[in-house]
């Protein structure tokens, strides 16, 4: 079985680590990016999420959001899934949506990635 808490690292050299995984499956943590829309340095920023409950078999789905209010005017969205691969080694397959401020709706169209 996959289990989301503990720290982990992406292939951008990001890292995550979900510090409390209720019993319900929200679970909080922090987030620090080596990717920045700015170009700036890396930055910890808060995040929020939910694991679908399993029974002991399968492998659960989850997301959660990222807000980067320390050096970005973004939230970002992730949802996935938790894999435990051939050799033992759990993996997260995310895809996200970054939503950038933007001002006004005629910019709308340019705000998410």
């Amino acid at each position: 079985q996959c289990q989301l808490s503990g720290v982990w690292r992406n292939d951008q050299d990001s890292l995550m680590e979900i510090s409390v995984l209720r019993d319900n499956g929200d679970f909080q943590g922090q987030y620090l990016t080596r990717v920045t829309l700015a170009g700036g340095c890396a930055q910890i920023s808060p995040l929020r999420g939910a694991q679908q409950q399993l029974g002991e078999e399968g492998w659960p789905t989850f997301a959660f959001t990222v807000h980067w209010d320390k050096f970005s005017n973004a939230t970002t969205a992730f949802v996935g899934q938790c894999f435990v691969d051939a050799g033992g080694k759990e993996m997260l397959s995310t895809t996200w949506l970054l939503r950038e401020a933007v001002g006004s709706l005629e910019e709308d169209w340019k705000a998410t990635r």
